[in-house]
């Protein structure tokens, strides 16, 4: 919501000259906040873990996989980062080629991109062949007495190139994943809150029907303020609860944090910002569609609100 948000200062001002404590004392900001965080999700994503940081969030989002389905390989897509801890690096294609390579429960998929991917636009069906690709990947893993836990995917893939993914990609590729008995999480860390613009969540680019069964969010929740979350179903939440040890996190969800967090949904509902981002995003492509008119260099203009792309081509 910008630099020093006037709102976004005042909120974290006030509740510091009042309380601020960890979060074994509970505080009526953490319950306001999760209710508000809730109206802007499907029903059934109902469950809120409050943490520090999105690698916080993705790192329990693993722990929360792996407990329900009580399966331990990940599916990820090539190029993917999704965040700095170890348990991180090792589902990131991104670092972990460069680091220790790939272990034997990561399994990478290809990138849905219909520009530079397998499939591209001139693919009579890409949904389904990109689909397929994870299929086959579930296959395999079968074969060698493997089981997923999870697909787990930005919901637009930055660090891969701000990837606009086909609609309908992630409702096939959730099918096979639940058939398999694993569950579908989406990071909106870099994604979420709007910046999309048509919606709150990325996810929901792909349609209504596709509701994934974890969300973990970050940085932009409190612009800029350490504050994370993961949210999710009651299922999978009981589940991890069953194990009988509780998931605490000092500071995830203390009374400033979620002072802040309300306020950053103050201030995107007040400013209109989710409109803001459409409006900017629309006129920013129009003018890169220019400038590729007059550029044989741009391969291609693709996004979504403020999530944009350029492709520059050889």
């Amino acid at each position: 919501v910008g630099h020093c948000h006037a709102d976004i200062v005042k909120a974290a001002h006030e509740q510091n000259q009042l309380l601020n404590t960890n979060s074994r004392y509970l505080h009526d900001n953490l319950v306001d906040y999760a209710e508000r965080l809730s109206k802007t999700l499907p029903e059934k994503l109902c469950i809120f873990y409050f943490l520090n940081s999105g690698s916080e969030a993705n790192d329990l989002a693993l722990r929360l996989a792996r407990q329900y389905t009580k399966h331990e390989d990940v599916i990820v897509l090539d190029h993917a980062y999704h965040g700095h801890l170890t348990s991180l690096i090792d589902i990131s294609p991104y670092k972990f080629r460069n680091l220790e390579g790939q272990k034997e429960w990561v399994h990478v998929a290809p990138v849905p991109d219909t520009y530079r991917g397998l499939y591209r636009e001139d693919h009579e069906d890409s949904v389904t062949a990109y689909a397929n690709e994870v299929k086959n990947i579930i296959e395999q893993a079968h074969k060698k007495g493997r089981k997923i836990a999870a697909f787990f995917v930005e919901s637009l893939p930055s660090v891969g190139g701000q990837i606009i993914p086909p609609a309908g990609y992630f409702q096939k590729v959730a099918e096979h994943v639940h058939k398999a008995g694993g569950i579908f999480i989406a990071d909106e860390i870099q994604v979420g809150f709007g910046r999309v613009g048509k919606h709150f969540w990325a996810f929901q680019l792909q349609g209504e029907d596709f509701i994934p069964d974890i969300v973990t969010m970050g940085k932009p929740i409190g612009n800029g303020h350490p504050i994370a979350c993961v949210a999710t179903t009651k299922e999978i939440a009981e589940a991890f609860a069953a194990t009988g040890v509780e998931y605490f996190n000092t500071f995830g969800g203390n009374p400033v944090s979620c002072a802040i967090g309300l306020a950053v949904l103050d201030v995107i509902e007040k400013e209109h910002l989710q409109a803001h981002a459409t409006e900017v995003g629309n006129f920013l492509m129009e003018l890169l569609k220019e400038q590729k008119i007059k550029h044989p260099i741009i391969g291609n203009v693709r996004g979504s609100g403020l999530f944009i792309g350029v492709d520059l081509i050889k």
